[in-house]
Parts: structure tokens; sequence; C-alpha cells
């Protein structure tokens, strides 16, 4: 099993360079053609979310992802540090009108942004904490990967 680990600051211009290097690892390691633009708007979307939360909860911190390949399955692993919008509310007691507006768009953006993935992703899981949130995805690949060119 090879695995790449990135980790780049949430900056909205590091997404294109995250969905790039997993579009080029996912065909090395055998993923279908036809799969290729639905791995590279996945990982697009769950770092997209990821630099919008960083951006608003812990900007200095970077966001890992980890592209493994593993018994013929294509596997990346987005972790940010930001806790979670519903975790979030739950811990709040009585929040304003401001705070309860403003948490709409940010909630409805993560919820729809999650829905485009399991919908792109052959397998998903989603593991929200109070530390951040973690979104798992693969895709069927060769069992080898493909071979050197």
């Amino acid at each position: 099993m090879a695995t790449v680990e990135l980790t780049f600051s949430a900056l909205p211009a590091h997404v294109r360079t995250a969905r790039l290097v997993a579009t080029a690892i996912a065909r090395r390691t055998g993923v279908e053609e036809s799969l290729l633009d639905e791995v590279r708007l996945a990982v697009g979307e769950a770092c997209s979310r990821a630099v919008e939360a960083h951006r608003l909860h812990c900007p200095g911190e970077p966001i890992r992802i980890e592209l493994c390949d593993d018994s013929g399955r294509f596997e990346v692993i987005v972790t940010d540090a930001a806790p979670s919008d519903e975790l979030e509310r739950q811990e709040r007691t009585t929040p304003s009108l401001e705070d309860f507006l403003g948490k709409i768009p940010d909630t409805l953006m993560s919820g729809f942004g999650i829905a485009v993935i399991a919908g792109l992703a052959d397998d998903v899981e989603v593991f929200p904490s109070p530390k951040g949130m973690r979104i798992r995805m693969s895709w069927p690949a060769a069992p080898n990967g493909l071979s050197p060119v």
C-alpha cells in the first residue's frame, strides 16, 4: 500500500493543486479514465469545504490529504482541524439572531458539499468531531496500479 500525504494552508488557490495531485495519483493507481473527473470534483469539493472551515475557525492550521492505493481501491482522506458547524451549534446555549443567520449559509453549503461528494465517490464516510472533520472517499482501481509509462 502506497500513501501520499499532502498538507496545505487554508488558501483557495491550493485546492486546485490538491485536485491535480489526486487526479494524477488516481490515474497512476489504475482508476478508470471515466472516473477521473469524479475524483477531481470530489477532492475539490472536500478541500474547498475544509478551506472554508479553516478560514472561519483556524486559518493558521494546515489541511491534510492522504491518498492511498490499497487492495484495488484508490482512497482519499481529507482532514481539517476546524470544529464541525453541527457540533459548534450544539455547544451554544443562546445564539444571537446574527449568529443564527450567519450560520445558515455555512451549514447548508457544508451539507450540500458532502452530498455532492457522496454522489461522486464510490464510497464515502464522514467523521465529524470537536477537533475537525475527516472525509474518506474511495473509488475502484486496478489491484496493482498501472504499469510504468
